[in-house]
């Protein structure tokens, strides 16, 4: 079945591979399927199962503008929602269904100056485990409860913010013509008088967005959302720990290798083991299936799978880091059975072009698996 294709040379030194019957958990493939390997995106699937967990789709996370302390002073309260727009009415969000700061600044008067409180994260907002030049970059910033299209100081910006909590604060005091300079962080008080709400698109949405692009910034701010609900730090450590302890409860232990709720810092591990169980899971428990990209469709698959066998009928989530290339995913083979599996290279040369060639040959591999009778 997968011996031949993984023995691919294009996926370097070690590839570690498991492979499940997804209705009954049944292991039907392992090879080094409990060794601990670099997860890359894949440990977006954990952060994805703990919150639809804890959260039903349905749910939204609530950003409010309230009364500071000085006359004409408001306080921007972030409660982590990523997707919140400066988009002005009209014209398109970085995300889909995103609430916007133009409505927010409709409801409010006389401003003069605008705090913003990001004080329900905690923490760093950079992991010390991502390199060097991850933040800032075009797929990451510092992680804040406040922030406005992901990260991004303008809805089109290609490179995210550096600070994107005051990038959200300026953008209100923009929809407010408020000088930027006015702009500041401070902590709401208790009991505050609420003068404006918004609400972010459905948790099931945002997980979706997440999947679909791999956005390492709205997974880190979903695992937060988890550790909110397990009364744990919604900090780097503290969000590992909660989606850790969710996903015991729910029979699947991933470890303690994750230290990040996106699979950006390189020491981050998983199994392949941990990973098919998590899909097995998932398919019982929460709507995952449905969000993942779909080969030659869609999200970070629609150009991958194009003329094979796995076009159409896998749906999988990737994982890409210098030297690292993983899939993991659902397949039904030719007999109608519903696989869960997870491949790991992890000793991949560290080009563009090795990337490149070793998830051609994962998704050769992914495709045996839609061809088999397994």
């Amino acid at each position: 079945m997968l011996r031949g294709p993984l023995k691919d040379a294009r996926l370097g030194g070690r590839v570690l591979a498991e492979v499940r019957d997804a209705g009954t958990g049944a292991q039907l493939f392992a090879q080094g399927g409990t060794s601990p390997a670099a997860p890359a995106s894949t440990a977006k699937l954990a952060t994805a199962v703990a919150v639809l967990s804890v959260h039903a789709p349905t749910d939204r996370i609530t950003t409010r503008v309230v009364a500071g302390g000085p006359p004409g002073t408001v306080v921007l309260v972030g409660a982590g929602d990523p997707t919140l727009t400066a988009a002005a009415p009209g014209h398109t969000p970085a995300y889909a269904g995103a609430a916007r700061i133009a409505d927010l600044a409709r409801k409010l008067r006389g401003v003069k100056h605008i705090a913003v409180d990001g004080s329900v994260f905690t923490g760093v907002g950079v992991s010390p485990d991502w390199a060097p030049e991850d933040v800032p970059s075009d797929y990451a910033s510092p992680i804040t409860a406040a922030m406005v299209d992901g990260g991004r100081d303008t809805p089109g910006a290609t490179i995210r913010s550096t600070a994107p909590d005051l990038a959200a604060g300026r953008a209100l005091a923009a929809a407010l013509h408020v000088p930027a300079a006015q702009v500041s962080r401070a902590k709401a008080a208790p009991g505050s008088r609420v003068l404006a709400t918004v609400q972010s698109a459905p948790i099931g949405q945002l997980v979706t967005q997440m999947l679909q692009e791999s956005d390492n910034v709205l997974a880190e701010v979903l695992a937060r959302q988890v550790a909110l609900a397990e009364h744990q730090p919604a900090s780097f450590a503290g969000a590992a720990a909660a989606v850790r302890s969710v996903l015991a409860r729910l029979g699947v232990s991933i470890g303690t290798g994750l230290v990040d709720g996106s699979g950006l810092a390189a020491r981050d591990r998983l199994t392949p083991d941990a990973l098919s169980r998590l899909l097995v899971l998932a398919t019982h428990h929460t709507a995952v299936l449905d969000m993942l990209p779909v080969a030659a469709w869609t999200g970070t698959l629609a150009d991958r799978y194009v003329g094979s066998a796995g076009a159409g009928v896998i749906r999988a989530k990737t994982g890409t880091l210098t030297g690292v290339s993983t899939l993991a995913g659902l397949v039904h083979d030719k007999d109608g059975r519903l696989l869960a599996f997870a491949l790991m290279a992890d000793r991949v040369g560290p080009s563009a072009a090795d990337t490149t060639k070793a998830e051609a040959a994962l998704d050769r591999a992914a495709s045996t698996l839609a061809t088999c009778g397994c």
